[in-house]
């Protein structure tokens, strides 16, 4: 199982439920804005503690209320791709990846040229992050996300603000991520194109 959640946060005024299953290489959650589809993310990746529920993420049991399980997000295997990237602004995009091969979980994953060249992004090596497009630095983000070894990818937007050119180079990376690394993927999307294209198995809050 990709992912099977039954949880629900209040990361504000009021709580959220989100109750699915998914087997899919890619599922989509989708949903109007205020829906919550962040803060699920956040449950899953351990950053917003749920009230109740139970979370299980490739196989794994991240958070169950019952049994009392709740993983430290260190602990998690969460590969997350912010919708504002966050790359440490005082490394260089080498530094950047180099820190996620740190952070990873288990040797023999994928090697450090192998996502460069995924990504395309040899050229970047060099360049600081304030120097960067918006699809540069998103690639790079995922870049490192891969090399922390993830056991499961959360991206947050991942096309939202760029140009058309940038958006369709980024979407060709993600459905080579989905086809050919073996590591599930849970995407939040505001596009409904992005959607039927990416997307296995489509999951709505309300």
């Amino acid at each position: 199982m990709s992912f099977d959640l039954d949880c629900t946060v209040q990361p504000g005024d009021r709580p959220i439920r989100a109750s699915f299953s998914s087997n899919a290489r890619l599922t989509a959650l989708v949903g109007p804005s205020g829906a919550g589809k962040t803060s699920v993310l956040n449950a899953i990746a351990g950053t917003l503690h749920p009230i109740s529920g139970r979370i299980v993420a490739a196989g794994e049991v991240l958070f169950d209320s019952a049994a009392g399980v709740d993983l430290p997000p260190e602990a998690r295997g969460a590969g997350y791709v912010f919708q504002d990237a966050r790359l440490f602004p005082h490394r260089r995009v080498l530094a950047n990846l180099t820190y996620g091969e740190k952070l990873a979980r288990r040797a023999g994953w994928i090697g450090r040229d192998e996502v460069v060249d995924l990504l395309g992004i040899g050229h970047l090596l060099d360049r600081w992050p304030a120097t960067l497009s918006g699809g540069e630095v998103r690639r790079v983000a995922i870049a490192r996300a891969l090399l922390c070894a993830p056991r499961f990818l959360l991206l947050d937007e991942p096309l939202s603000s760029l140009d058309a050119e940038k958006a369709e180079r980024l979407a060709a990376l993600i459905e080579r991520i989905r086809d050919e690394i073996s590591v599930p993927i849970l995407l939040v999307s505001h596009s409904a194109e992005e959607v039927e294209r990416l997307a296995e198995q489509v999951v709505t809050l309300t």
